[in-house]
């Protein structure tokens, strides 16, 4: 039996044991450093040599774009290689060269000046700062960053190989910093973590990375054995492309074996639907923070997405190293800047906790082993059971890293074995989370067969699954990740769509590992699965043997807030173009599509440029259709501000009129149906009102909700209005069909209520039919809406610096020629931290121009602000500008045009 049956066998043993199953995410991206120059020279497993960018663009030509989040600060671009890609690759523990394949190829800004280093032998490299060369003492091989190398010291070059295999070192003559090139390029080579570049061993890790290097030291029959995830390729068949950080593995903590489902999320705030969605699939999560950093606000929106599907926390705070190396703090300030860490981390936790009680349990401390900390890019990591363990105390720590000695501490405390060690023993199994989670993602009766079967995770129960992620692969058609419920999923099993209401047939089941998809022939509840057969699925979709209540839909923190037009090069391609942005649009529920019907215009809409980016390569690479954009444009939204006069739109054939009065939707419920707390999924209407009371409005109203879209209500206020529940239904659709398209420019309501306050209708329903109802009302509304005040929307967001104190000035000016205001500037040592809030339409160039201002120095984030009124005096000009766009009449219609 081959490595990958043996490793399969194993798995599947294991899910079957539903306490040594821990399903985990990893919350947050760790930095690439492994990036080279575009002229470096590569050298591939043949012996050819080919440029860093040569070989990024060839793997781009026929690859696969996949979604990078490489950081906000250094956004890019990463391909998979469609065809098998192997380069030379250097395993120092057998003192050989081998080959390896790439899973990514990697396109990035760079951010800082380059380290440019010249050997004795001529080599001439340039590398990011954070770049490791191999090097060697004591006859033990070790990494050092190219950013603390000296001339006269020596590094690792295979040059020239001895007769033994060893390589030979060669003195580095020259070392310099250099601002020339704009990009840099990366290739990921999984478990070696390097690739040979102008004959020097370019290397790196991340926290993902070990763990998965973790499973590999396993007991038994398989212990000693090398490269257990990197399989050998002979006896490997073809699996279905899924994301490599999607994998199951097996590890060993307290002569136990545990399975781990591990699902790596992006770390750019474009990509945070990918976290959301990895959260429901998941029990537990590695909170990862950055020591120099701190709490980020996406650590603020990772801990909010978490605990909203009772995801148990615990944490991470990596790059601990740099606190000592670029700070230099003493070690009274490192115990103190980390323990303020922790202390803002669970201050998160108790701010987003559905309960004090689940607030206090999943407290994360030292003491209780919840917190790790250390170094991913050094491999090493610390928690108190391991030092308790290894007998290292704190101050040790401090002297490793003072003295620069991390290659010893990571032999003594490798960061897969602590953070591990960590999940075993504090996540939650899936038999003890879905008796918690159950309730809170799924909205009907617990106590029914069905509630009873998935909060006791039960393998022989009637089969549920929720679809949490699709991927498209080119060979067997749509692959989706399902996490099981109840039940055991078989192939050639039918299901039932639930919120499609398609009947399917399960074709293939099978689980992630490094090498792609292990297929086996049952998976049992408590566990995540790969899947094809249900193609019509989208994430967020139910999939079960019985009839029931679906899962509440997967709630999204953030509205699409930029859009381009788009079109297919092909004419003729049209028809595919249409096919390929509904695809997409149900494998990533955060990009909209809509056709402009009058117009004929196609647009999608996302996140931010990077997310719109890396949609329109999918589109042309991965679904086959060469298209072209237009330049992004902001998405706005129309409201009123005060309520209307009351309208009495009549139907063409003047047999029905309505009376109705548009209002400005209470603040408080706007900001719960914003947070998710009020959807229209609640079916019970006392919940619903209840809710509503709760934040504002008053009970009469609270009990007439007709119809929820977007932030936006209908409400019937009328009384004893004869017919009007059997034009229920047109009413609704007109409200539902207005809603989309506001007065001013056609921008989208919202934060507005709509109330029928009287009607006189036809007692025959031949005369109250659609073509009367639905236009004449959608006219009314729009008419009722320009009585009030209406004004523009525009979106925003919270932007997050930290720069050197020598360029707050610089920075806090660039904010407000962007219409942005500085909300706050907090010191932190010698940096500080600058907040402020800007209107999406000025953030394009933001990135270059910040890094330009600050040097490159500055690390920033930014989340969704959600939408704030547009200043008076822009709101006639970008009414104007977006009705010319469209192609609508100059000037905004008056309301007694439209009734």
């Amino acid at each position: 039996m081959g490595r990958k049956e043996k490793m399969a066998e194993r798995v599947h043993e294991l899910m079957y044991n539903t306490d040594k199953i821990r399903n985990i995410g990893i919350a947050a991206h760790i930095d690439h450093g492994k990036c080279v120059a575009p002229e470096a020279k590569i050298t591939l497993a043949n012996g050819e040599e080919k440029t860093a960018k040569e070989l990024f663009e060839e793997i781009k030509k026929e690859g696969e774009e996949k979604e990078t989040g490489p950081t906000s600060q250094a956004p890019g671009k990463a391909y998979a290689p469609e065809k098998t890609v192997k380069l030379q690759s250097y395993n120092p523990k057998m003192e050989e060269i081998e080959e390896k394949e790439i899973t990514r190829a990697w396109k990035m800004e760079k951010t800082e000046p380059l380290v440019q280093i010249k050997t004795e032998t001529g080599q001439e490299i340039k590398t990011t700062p954070e770049h490791l060369f191999l090097f060697k003492e004591d006859d033990v091989y070790k990494f050092k960053r190219s950013d603390n190398l000296k001339e006269g010291e020596k590094i690792i070059s295979t040059q020239k190989i001895e007769e033994d295999g060893k390589p030979e070192e060669t003195e580095i003559v020259e070392i310099k910093r250099t601002e020339k090139e704009d990009y840099v390029y990366d290739f990921t080579v999984p478990r070696l973590h390097n690739f040979i570049c102008e004959d020097l061993v370019i290397h790196n890790t991340t926290l993902s990375d070990n763990l998965i290097y973790g499973a590999g030291l396993m007991s038994g029959e398989l212990a000693g054995e090398e490269l257990v995830m990197d399989t050998m390729e002979e006896e490997q068949e073809r699996g279905i492309t899924i994301e490599s950080a999607n994998i199951s593995m097996v590890y060993e903590y307290d002569d136990d074996e545990y399975l781990v489902n591990l699902i790596d999320t992006p770390g750019h705030v474009d990509f945070g639907g990918e976290v959301t969605r990895a959260m429901r699939a998941v029990d537990g999560c590695v909170i990862v923070v950055g020591a120099v950093e701190g709490v980020m606000p996406q650590t603020e929106t990772v801990v909010r997405q978490a605990l909203e599907e009772k995801v148990k926390p615990v944490l991470y705070i990596n790059k601990v190293d740099r606190l000592i190396t670029e700070l230099q703090v003493d070690e009274k300030e490192l115990k103190k800047r980390l323990m303020d860490t922790i202390k803002e981390v669970n201050q998160l936790v108790r701010n987003y906790a559905p309960n004090k009680e689940l607030a206090e349990e999943w407290k994360m401390t030292v003491e209780n082993g919840s917190v790790a900390f250390g170094s991913a890019l050094y491999n090493w990591g610390i928690s108190k059971p391991y030092m308790e363990k290894t007998g290292i105390t704190f101050k040790d720590i401090y002297e490793y890293l003072k003295n620069e000695n991390q290659e010893e501490l990571a032999e003594k405390t490798p960061v897969y074995r602590v953070v591990l060690d960590m999940v075993a023993k504090h996540l939650p199994n899936p038999k003890e989370s879905q008796k918690y989670r159950i309730p809170e993602i799924w909205k009907g009766d617990p106590e029914s067969h069905e509630g009873k079967i998935m909060k006791e995770c039960d393998k022989d129960g009637d089969l549920i699954m929720l679809v949490t992620d699709l991927q498209k692969d080119p060979h067997v058609g749509q692959v989706a990740t399902a996490r099981i419920y109840s039940g055991t999923v078989r192939e050639g099993q039918k299901v039932r769509l639930l919120n499609s209401h398609v009947d399917a047939k399960i074709q293939q089941a099978g689980i992630a590992m490094e090498s792609g998809r292990k297929q086996l022939e049952d998976i049992p509840a408590g566990n995540i699965a790969a899947l094809t057969g249900i193609g019509d699925a989208f994430s967020g979709e139910t999939v079960s043997e019985i009839d029931m209540v679906p899962f509440e839909s997967i709630e999204h923190h953030s509205d699409p807030v930029v859009t381009k037009s788009i079109e297919p090069k092909d004419p003729k391609e049209l028809p595919k173009l249409i096919e390929a942005m509904r695809e997409t649009e149900k494998e990533d529920p955060t990009i909209q599509e809509d056709i402009n019907e009058e117009t004929g215009e196609y647009r999608i809409s996302g996140q931010g440029e990077l997310h719109l980016e890396v949609t329109e390569e999918k589109i042309s690479k991965h679904k086959g259709v060469e298209c072209s954009t237009s330049q992004p444009i902001v998405v706005y939204r129309e409201t009123t501000t005060r309520e209307s006069q009351e309208v009495k739109p009549k139907t063409p054939n003047r047999h029905n009129q309505f009376v109705i009065q548009v209002k400005p939707l209470e603040e408080g419920i706007a900001e719960a149906i914003q947070e998710g707390e009020i959807t229209p999924d609640i079916k019970d209407k006392k919940e619903l009102a209840k809710k509503l009371r709760e934040h504002g409005m008053d009970k009469k109203q609270s009990k007439n909700v007709w119809s929820i879209k977007g932030d936006n209500m209908l409400i019937n206020d009328s009384k004893g209005v004869q017919y009007l529940n059997e034009t229920k239904d047109l009413v609704v659709q007109a409200f539902e069909e207005a809603m989309d398209e506001g007065p001013l420019a056609r921008e989208k309501i919202s934060r507005v209520k709509l109330l029928i306050k009287d009607a006189s209708l036809h007692e025959d329903a031949v005369h109250r039919g659609p073509a009367q109802v639905i236009p004449t009302l959608k006219k009314g509304i729009k008419a009722a809406i320009l009585t009030g005040k209406p004004k523009l929307l525009e979106p925003k967001k919270k932007i997050y610096i930290d720069t050197p104190q020598d360029f707050v000035g610089e920075v806090s000016k660039d904010i407000r020629n962007r219409r942005g205001k500085v909300e706050n500037i907090k010191q932190k040592g010698r940096t500080a931290e600058v907040e402020a809030k800007v209107p999406v339409a000025e953030t394009f160039g933001f990135s270059n121009d910040i890094r330009s201002l600050t040097q490159g120095k500055a690390l920033w984030s930014q989340e969704y602000h959600g939408y704030e009124p547009l200043p008076k005096s822009l709101q006639k000009e970008k009414i104007q500008e977006i009705r010319q766009r469209k192609g609508l009449k100059e000037g905004v219609p008056d309301p007694n045009e439209l009734i």
